[in-house]
C-alpha cells in the first residue's frame, strides 16, 4: 500500500489500533508479564508468559472470534530469500489465547511490512480499516477478560 492509498478512514482506525494495542502492552509490562525483571534491562512485555498463564481460563468473545476467522496472512521467507506471505497456521491443539495474542501482533505487523501484492486482500485500505476495527475490539475484550481494563484503560 502506498502511503497516497491511505485513506481518512484507515487512518484514524490505525491510530485507535495502534494506540490500545500500546496501552494493552503498557497494561501486560504494568501486570509483570515482563520478559525480564532484572534491574536495568529494557521493559519489554512478555506476550508468551501472558498466554501460558491465562490459556486455560480464556474463552474468545465476538470480536476475537471475528479476528480468527479473518486469518490474516503472516510474512515468510521464500525461495531464494524472497519475502513471501502465507495464511497462519495453526495447530489442533493450539489454545485460544495463543491464536489470538498471535493474530494481534500480526495485525500490527501488517501496517508496517508492506510489500504484499495487489490481491485484494490485506493491502487494500477498504479491508485493512475493518480488520483494524476488529483486532481493536478483541484488545479490549482481552484487556477485560484478563483483568488488565484499568490499566489498559488507565483509570
Amino acid at each position: 500500500m502506498k502511503r497516497s492509498d491511505v485513506t481518512p478512514d484507515l487512518n484514524a482506525a490505525a491510530f485507535d489500533f495502534l494506540f490500545w494495542f500500546a496501552r494493552f502492552e503498557y497494561a501486560l509490562k504494568k501486570n509483570g508479564y515482563l520478559k525480564s525483571t532484572d534491574t536495568g534491562k529494557k521493559a519489554e512485555p512478555n506476550w508468551d508468559m501472558f498466554v501460558k498463564r491465562n490459556r486455560n481460563k480464556y474463552a474468545p468473545a465476538t470480536a476475537a472470534l471475528a479476528l480468527i476467522k479473518a486469518r490474516p496472512r503472516q510474512q515468510v521467507v521464500t525461495a531464494n530469500a524472497q519475502l513471501g506471505w502465507q495464511e497462519l497456521q495453526f495447530a489442533e491443539t493450539e489454545f485460544e489465547l495463543q491464536k489470538v495474542t498471535l493474530l494481534l501482533r500480526l495485525v500490527r505487523n501488517h501496517l508496517f511490512q508492506g510489500g504484499k501484492p495487489a490481491d485484494g486482500s490485506w493491502d487494500d485500505p477498504a479491508k485493512l480499516a475493518p480488520l483494524l476495527e476488529t483486532a481493536r475490539a478483541a484488545l479490549d475484550e482481552l484487556a477485560a477478560s484478563a483483568g488488565l481494563k484499568a490499566d489498559y484503560e488507565r483509570t
